[in-house]
């Protein structure tokens, strides 16, 4: 038996409209223990070489790691990967809520879609029964009214995802929706699922997850909730959540300001934490068995409307606020409820709307392109290029592709503000004057991502405290002074990052959230006990997981290499904005990273890895990690 999991892969082909339940194979949770390590796996095992993103045979796989489910400090995470039509290579996100535990309950660790159903359909599943049953009456609905009305129709009991307009439009960054605010955003995941004709899944399951040592998993988690609400985090992080760094981020210079011509903006204080809090907030709400309720539930008023949202967080504060310059938070939160509902992924539509308004800005799109005359700060202006892009309309078709592909349409000098790495837009750090998060971005498997390595606050650190070893808490805490940031150096960060693209995405393999570890410090040690408990396996995190993290960071890469004809070094290049313009205001001012910096951080982090000189892993790597591809 294997403990700590359903025991089931679950096929779908939409085309031939048949399901086939397999065992779920051990080899694959010797080698790759759940989650991402699943969802990588699969991927580049299954998925037929040379396949377009929005090919019926494009695999669409959903996973779930061994600690999802079991009611462990949120335990209910679920994984989704597929061919990006972002970047065109290995695409995942994952998601919190309630959807991946209870196909864990229903019998079920990973579930892989192929095919594309000939009408529009949703996918039912009750713990056995699996069904493809027709979605015409939800087609062309908003996220979460679909979710509700599927909720009215079947059950409360029932945990559902949705696409929007925008993935049914096949829009490059569109997302997948659950929960009435949680979101699997990134690669345009969305999309996918709406090339196959899908426009949502419900699923209810009641069955157990089998455990090798029930007294003890209870035991070692009672013991691990208590340890969060013991760290000295928990009464810090719980009340902003991801918002409370929105200020810390503006004082080093690090937040995205106006299609990131700067980092630095003088109305922080009106879309940060406490802003959601005092304008916003209803209530906090959490994500499956958490205990440190990031999200928070509110009301925004505006003169286009009252709505409730879950958020924003701080990546939509910032790409949707501070980098399309909304001042005010109820606007920001307004402009989140649209992508919610249109089913577009917060940090790439802000980047987006970002960057056509810099080429309004610049002649480069007209008025009568826009419809309107649009501008920065303007909520209206937001709002319509948002509707737009997920319509399809006019400009909207050309930016639904992405700041990568809406360059290549547009011309003239767009492309050095189009703000992305392998096609997918960056997210919400500044990094012109932070070579570790830079060389992150620039090296992450699925594009420009932060979940993938975030050492900002090691870069703040070396800059301003003189060493990598300077305490960050205290410096995010407002323990320095940040009215001018020295350059930061950039020798010796390769091990930084490193570290932390093998740390962050470690989680992802096990199904549970990072954050109980990132933000208030619990032990890895918990996570090795809770793992051998459920599945009566030893797990050592900080030799065998980070390893396999390793492992799978090598396979994707050799999935866009096999899957990009020219992959190589210069998918690995940041936007020219960070190393041909200096920043014009803030700590950071003057700051630029000197393209000679980014080449040496590049030859280090490729000698380091074992890659060669253009990127590539080489065979003895390959071979070092066991895998013969």
């Amino acid at each position: 038996m294997l403990y700590g999991y359903a025991g089931w892969t679950l096929r779908i082909d939409l085309s031939r409209r048949q399901v086939e339940k397999e065992p779920l194979k051990p080899e694959w949770v010797d080698e790759f223990v759940g989650g991402r390590g699943f969802t990588s796996k699969i991927l580049y095992d299954e998925n037929p070489q040379g396949v377009e993103p929005f090919d019926p045979e494009n695999r669409f796989v959903i996973a779930m790691g061994p600690l999802s489910g079991l009611f462990l400090p949120a335990s209910g995470k679920t994984h989704f990967a597929t061919k990006s039509p972002a970047t065109g290579g290995y695409g995942d996100s994952n998601m919190g809520g309630h959807f991946g535990v209870n196909m864990k309950y229903a019998g079920y660790d990973i579930a892989i879609l192929s095919g594309k159903a000939e009408t529009p359909s949703y996918i039912f599943i009750d713990d056995d029964t699996v069904e493809i049953r027709p979605a015409d009456q939800y087609w062309g609905k908003g996220s979460t009214e679909v979710e509700e009305a599927l909720k009215k129709e079947l059950g409360e009991d029932f945990q559902v995802l949705t696409i929007g307009p925008a993935g049914e439009n096949r829009v490059n960054f569109a997302c997948i929706s659950h929960d009435f605010g949680r979101q699997a955003g990134r690669i345009g995941i969305g999309a996918v699922l709406g090339s196959k004709n899908i426009k949502a899944m419900a699923v209810r399951g009641t069955k157990s997850i089998p455990v090798f040592d029930p007294k003890g998993l209870l035991k070692k988690g009672k013991e691990t909730y208590a340890a969060c609400r013991e760290k000295p985090g928990f009464e810090g992080w719980t009340p902003e959540g991801t918002a409370g760094i929105t200020n810390w981020c503006n004082d080093v210079g690090a937040l995205p300001t106006r299609n990131f011509q700067t980092s630095h903006c003088d109305y922080a204080d009106q879309i940060n934490g406490k802003a959601i809090l005092k304008e916003l907030k209803i209530t906090d709400k959490g994500c499956f068995a958490c205990p440190i309720p990031c999200g928070k539930y509110g009301r925004a008023k505006t003169k286009l409307g009252e709505v409730y949202v879950e958020g924003p967080e701080y990546e939509t504060l910032s790409l949707i606020g501070s980098n399309c310059e909304l001042s005010d938070v109820h606007a920001v939160a307004y402009a989140n409820y649209i992508c919610d509902e249109l089913g577009l992924d917060t940090c790439s539509a802000g980047a987006v709307v970002a960057f056509a308004l810099e080429c309004c800005e610049k002649g480069l799109i007209t008025t009568e392109d826009m419809g309107m005359d649009v501008k920065w700060g303007d909520l209206e202006s937001v709002a319509h290029i948002l509707k737009l892009i997920s319509s399809r309309q006019g400009i909207g078709d050309i930016l639904a592709l992405g700041v990568k592909g809406a360059a290549e349409k547009i011309g003239g000098d767009s492309d050095k503000f189009a703000i992305h790495v392998k096609g997918l837009e960056w997210t919400g750090y500044e990094s012109r004057n932070a070579p570790g998060m830079m060389l992150g971005y620039m090296t992450a498997d699925v594009g420009a991502h932060h979940s993938r390595c975030w050492v900002l606050g090691s870069d703040v650190a070396n800059a301003v405290g003189g060493n990598k070893d300077a305490n960050v808490h205290d410096l995010i805490s407002g323990g320095a002074d940040f009215d001018r940031i020295p350059k930061a150096d950039h020798r010796n960060v390769v091990p930084l990052v490193l570290k932390s693209q093998h740390l962050r995405p470690a989680f992802d393999i096990l199904g549970t959230c990072r954050l109980q570890y990132m933000e208030i410090g619990l032990e890895t040690e918990y996570y090795e006990e809770l793992y051998y408990c459920a599945t009566g396996k030893k797990l050592d995190f900080n030799t065998d997981l980070l390893t396999l993290s390793e492992k799978i960071w090598h396979l994707n890469r050799m999935y866009n290499k096999r899957e990009i004809p020219d992959f190589g070094r210069k998918y690995d290049y940041p936007p020219p904005r960070f190393y041909e313009e200096t920043i014009p205001n803030g700590p950071n001012k003057g700051h630029v990273m000197d393209f000679e910096v980014i080449e040496q951080m590049l030859d280090d982090y490729y000698a380091a890895r074992g890659w060669d000189e253009n990127g590539i892993p080489t065979r003895s790597t390959l071979e070092k990690h066991g895998l013969k591809l």
